[in-house]
This record gives C-alpha cells, sequence and structure tokens, in this order.
C-alpha cells in the first residue's frame, strides 16, 4: 500500500517537469453569508462517480494522442509517460478514496472530515480564506459562483485541488479532485458524487482501486 508521504517522494524522483503545475485562478471570496451550504453528512453514490480505471485508461489516450504517438490499436502512451502519469494517478485513488464525508458549517468556517484521512480547513475572515499549514502543506480555500474551492500545495509542485458543489436540493454533493506535479505530464482528475443521508452505522465498506475494481467488505478494507 502506497502512503500519501510515500507518493510524494515518488512523484519528486520521477523526472523533470514538461508542463507547469495546474494554476487555480479567479477564486474570489464573499461578501455577506456563504454563497454555498455543505452542512451534513454524506455518503458516495458509486454509481454517479468516475470509474479509476476508466478515467486513467481516457487520460493515457489523451496524452497519447497530443503527442502523435500512435501505436497498432490506434494512440498508446509511452512507457515514459505512463510511469510518470500513474503515481499521480494512485495518489489521487488515495486521496480520494473515502467514501463519507462530514462537513460542518458556520458562519466563518467549513470543516470537511474525510474518514481515514485529514480534515480540510476553510477559515474566512471578513469574506476572505486565511491560509493555513497542515501536516502535509499549505492549505487556501476560496469560492467559485457557489463552488468551494480548497487548493492545497505540497512540496516540490505537487497541488491538489477539491472543488465541492451541492445540487439546487442539497441532496447531492459532487467533489472534484485534481492533482498536478512538475513530475507529470498531465493532471489526474476524479469526480465523486455523494448523497446527504442521516448518519447510520452502515453493513458495507467499499473503495474503488485502480489495480481492481469496487471492493466490498463487512469490516475495515486495508490495500
Amino acid at each position: 500500500m502506497y502512503t500519501l508521504l510515500g507518493l510524494i517522494a515518488w512523484l519528486c524522483l520521477a523526472g523533470c517537469a514538461s508542463e507547469k503545475s495546474l494554476l487555480v485562478e479567479g477564486i474570489k471570496y464573499f461578501d455577506g453569508e456563504m454563497p454555498a451550504d455543505f452542512s451534513g453528512f454524506w455518503v458516495r453514490d458509486y454509481a454517479r462517480s468516475d470509474n479509476i480505471n476508466k478515467v486513467f485508461q481516457n487520460a493515457t489516450y489523451e496524452l497519447a494522442r497530443k503527442r502523435g504517438a500512435n501505436g497498432p490499436a490506434g494512440p498508446m502512451a509511452s512507457e515514459r509517460d505512463m510511469s510518470r502519469l500513474i503515481p499521480l494517478a494512485r495518489l489521487v485513488e488515495l486521496i480520494t478514496r473515502t467514501d463519507e464525508l462530514t462537513i460542518s458549517q458556520t458562519e466563518y468556517e467549513i470543516l470537511i472530515e474525510r474518514r481515514d484521512d485529514f480534515a480540510l480547513m476553510c477559515a474566512f475572515f471578513d469574506g476572505i480564506a486565511k491560509p493555513t499549514d497542515n501536516a502535509f502543506g499549505k492549505e487556501s480555500c476560496g469560492w467559485d459562483g457557489n463552488r468551494l474551492v480548497s487548493v492545497t500545495d505540497f512540496p516540490d509542485g505537487l497541488r491538489v485541488v477539491h472543488r465541492f458543489q451541492t445540487s439546487e436540493d442539497r441532496k447531492q454533493l459532487r467533489v472534484i479532485t485534481t492533482a498536478s506535479s512538475d513530475t507529470s505530464p498531465v493532471p489526474f482528475t476524479l469526480r465523486h458524487f455523494y448523497w446527504r443521508v442521516q448518519k447510520v452505522p452502515g453493513k458495507f465498506e467499499c473503495i474503488e482501486t485502480l489495480s481492481m475494481k469496487r471492493v466490498c467488505s463487512t469490516g475495515e478494507l486495508e490495500l
């Protein structure tokens, strides 16, 4: 099993940059009340969420097409590009594996607790987010319309961006996670959807993996 720090180290050693890290520009702050309410307990909707294997296949296909790398069966990414993209895909797999989110929101703060991962905190003063340092990097927040944008910058050019948006009836939550690195040829993005429910114990634990399809268990899953 890859740890977050292990994956960061792998990304740092993977090679030289071919593209700059994904930039997040135009995120704004708010005046008055927060543009959206994310509070509640949310569980993953696997039927609507991205399948990481399909996303990875599409990413390598598009990368090969842009590079003009064709094989007998069509566009085929080079081994070098694959070896540089796989660590980023595994990192996104790891940081999006949680199937439960608990979000608390006040007039000034949003706390996003992710099971088996560190929480995301957005603290606003006079509508302006205050950057914070966590155990892994620097975190900042902002707004894109009614979408909350959380940006975490890690050492050596690694950036993770989460975008949160609820449906109009606040029954569904969409989370788009994009990771970029100076060592990866392209960013890698996964979209996950969640339902807002009453918090009750579940019978099964399920996750999606890059190496396997959906895996479920009646106990805690360790891969």
